[in-house]
Order: C-alpha cells, then structure tokens, then sequence
C-alpha cells in the first residue's frame, strides 16, 4: 500500500464534496482507487463527515483529510469559484499549485471546475481556453473529443488550438504518435459549415504538427476514423449528450426485448458475455471521466452522478495522466508549434 507520506508519492486531490452521491461515494471510490489500484489520494471537505466515511471502510489510517470550508452545488455556475474561495475544490486546485498533490478530481459543477480551475491554476503558456477533452469508447483505440462543454463561443483559432491540446492527449494517454484530427459539422466537403467551421477548416489545413484528415459528421462520433475530434464546446456538448442518450436509450429497448419471450431470453443468455463487454465498454463510469486540458495542471471532471466505480476510475485517469506528463507535453507541442508558425 503506498505511503502517501513517503518522499516522491504524490496523492491525488480528490474533491470528496462535489458530485450527487457525495460524500459517501466519493469516499468509498477514494478507498477502492487506493486498495485496488494502489493510488495515493487525499480527501478534500469538511473533516467530519469524511472521517465519519472512511471509519466506516475501516480507512482512516490510509487516507488523510484536508479541510475546505465551503462546497459547490451542483446547480452553481462559474460565479460561484469567486463567491466561494474556500470551497472543496478551490483548495485541491490549491494543492496541485503549491505542489502537494499532482492532480484535481472532481464529480461537481462543470461550470464550476471550469472557472475555479481556470483562477486556481491559471492557463498554460500560449493557450487562449482551456478545453474539456472526453475519449468515446471506439475501437481499436478512444477518439478524443473536444471541447465538451467549456467554451460555448470560440474563434476559428481556439479550434485548432483544441486540435494541439486533443492531440498531446492522444500522444500521452493513447500512444499514438501521430494523431488524426477531425473537424465535426455538418458535411465532409470543406465548404460545409457555418463561418467558423470553413475558416477552421482552412486553419487546420495549413497548420503545423498537425494531422488534419478533414470534416467529419455527427454519425463518425464512434466509427474510430480519427483520433481526435474538435468542435466548438456547444456543439461538442450537444453531441456528446446525445451520444449518452442514444445509448442508454439503446441498452434500455435491447433490454426489454430479451424479456419479451423466452426465446428472446435464451437468446440474451447466449449473448450474455458480450453484452455485458458491450455495456462495460460504454458505461461512462469505466472510463474514468473528462479531462480539462491547457491548464497548470491535472484535473479530471468525473460525471456528476458518479458512483464509487466511476471516482476510482477518475482517480486512475488522473493518476495516469498526471505520471505520463500531459501538462508537460501540451507545453512542448504549443512551443514548437509557436517556433514554426505564429498561430496565436
């Protein structure tokens, strides 16, 4: 079991106060990431609560507390980051930036997180937004999409500037060395698109360090023919969104047609293994989360509903991202690609 009081074992920050199931959720997943996955975590929000939680996992020597004063709700918007200086996930933030820990988890406000870490952490060098990065369950590897909801109003820039960000996340996390970027609107003909799109377009064809293999529609969220898809954070929302949806919706009527005869559920028993892969492979607690990408540091957005699975798996993402160095690479990427062509 790692000691996170060991020199060089730097925990994650988990924010234990945001999120629809906190705190007891969040704690139970801070306990499994650390038993199971061997990940060294601190948990951030009011002491007493939290210590209630963990003695109830029998986990109080394991996990320490930071104390926050305040919390986010959910439904708070990105005014409360400066109405609540105090609050649970102001401080982790506060953590990563002095060094304590090496990233941010957090199952509370979006809009919130988005604003806190934006004051909290600041912006890296070079970059005009931060963008939320969210991988799709495609095959063989996740196609990276973003933005997913930090920035509803973007400059055709900022776009290809996500496509840099996008692709330093596919080199970290992914591997890949040379990734696909793809343009999501309403056509795969260059000229399709409103302005913004078609000046992108233009941008991303001529932009350096880039791989741009042109537009891609709504349908070519999950057919893997990129690496990386960038869109404005309202259009990459509503898509994202409607992804969920229509899986849910899916996984809800295959359900309910196994039951509807025996022979259906013969059928279903028969299928019962790949099924359940097909559900593992798009049930967003597996994958860990979002990720808030061209900041000064880790941070990793896990879905508001979280449960205990899903903020250990968040708490893996962060864990690994943080050890592969992503800040670091996005830094490298916007330096070189400043040296060569004076984007921004």
């Amino acid at each position: 079991m790692p000691d996170t009081d060991a020199p060089g074992v730097i925990p994650i920050a988990l924010d234990a106060m945001g999120g629809d199931h906190a705190p007891d959720e969040i704690v139970a997943g801070a306990v499994q990431a650390v038993r199971e996955h061997g990940i060294p975590v601190v948990l951030v929000g009011a002491p007493r609560p939290l210590a209630e939680a963990l003695h109830r996992h029998d986990a109080a020597a394991e996990i320490p507390i930071v104390r926050a004063e305040e919390a986010l709700a959910m439904d708070e918007g990105a005014l409360a980051s400066l109405r609540r200086p105090r609050s649970s996930i102001a401080v982790a933030c506060h953590l990563v930036r002095r060094g304590d820990a090496c990233a941010v988890v957090s199952a509370g406000s979006t809009a919130g997180i988005v604003a806190t870490g934006k004051l909290r952490l600041r912006g890296q060098p070079g970059v005009l937004r931060p963008a939320i990065a969210v991988a799709l369950p495609t095959r063989p590897n996740p196609t990276i999409l973003l933005d997913a909801g930090a920035n509803a109003e973007v400059k055709p820039e900022m776009l290809v500037q996500f496509a840099h960000l996008g692709a330093a996340y596919a080199e970290t996390a992914l591997g890949i060395s040379e990734p696909r970027i793809g343009l999501l609107t309403i056509g795969s003909e260059p000229e399709k698109g409103n302005k913004l799109v078609k000046r992108a377009h233009e941008l991303l064809s001529a932009a350096p360090g880039l791989v741009f293999a042109g537009n891609i529609e709504g349908h070519d969220l999950l057919s893997g023919t990129v690496d990386v898809i960038v869109a404005d954070g309202f259009t990459g929302n509503v898509a994202l969104k409607t992804m969920e949806g229509s899986v849910r919706y899916a996984f809800a009527e295959l359900r309910e047609t196994i039951n509807e005869s025996r022979t259906a559920r013969i059928g279903g028993l028969l299928q019962k293994k790949r099924i359940r892969e097909l559900y593992r492979r798009l049930d967003p607690e597996v994958h860990g989360g979002a990720v808030l990408l061209g900041l000064n540091g880790t941070v990793v957005i896990a879905h508001g509903d979280s449960h205990a699975k899903g903020v250990s798996a968040a708490c893996v993402l962060a864990a690994r991202l943080a050890q592969e160095g992503v800040v670091n690479r996005i830094g490298e990427r916007l330096a070189t690609t400043h040296r060569s062509h004076r984007l921004w």
